[in-house]
């Protein structure tokens, strides 16, 4: 039998949505150029989705080691073009799937705050820094005031 306790149901009416490590999933097919995905069948509703569904490269055309090597380079700080060069594939394909994983983040993240425990100062979200050139912060709009004896 195949290993399906990570999985769980896509379909937020099912009374087993989001429970993983169930006995409700079966595969019921395989898709791709090469077979390589397998489609999953939830024995409680009836759904079918794919194993990649919920992920940052659900839908994704580019080979799976190519993509893992486009958000590798972004998160050790390669820029969009080095990216690009390295990886051999063009700069707007970069920024596509750096867009796509962020978003998933993001949609991560706040699932994640929902079913945590509440807080006593509420919930906590992170305020990101732009950088700018070298690791220098990005100053705001606001020309900076000049200090006494300068």
């Amino acid at each position: 039998m195949e290993d399906l306790s990570r999985f769980c149901c896509q379909n937020s009416e099912c009374p087993d949505y989001g429970k993983r490590g169930g006995e409700n999933l079966s595969v019921c097919g395989c898709y791709g150029s090469n077979k390589q995905w397998r489609m999953l069948r939830c024995r409680t509703c009836g759904a079918r989705f794919s194993e990649r569904k919920g992920t940052a490269l659900f839908g994704s055309a580019l080979p799976e080691e190519k993509a893992r090597s486009i958000l590798e380079h972004i998160t050790e700080g390669c820029g969009v073009r080095e990216t690009a060069r390295l990886v051999g594939v063009h700069r707007d394909t970069v920024m596509r799937y750096s867009r796509l994983a962020g978003d998933h983040a993001r949609e991560v993240h706040d699932e994640l705050v929902a079913f945590s425990p509440e807080h006593s100062r509420g919930p906590v979200r992170r305020k990101v820094v732009l950088r700018g050139e070298k690791g220098k912060a990005l100053r705001s709009g606001r020309p900076r005031r000049r200090q006494a004896g300068r």
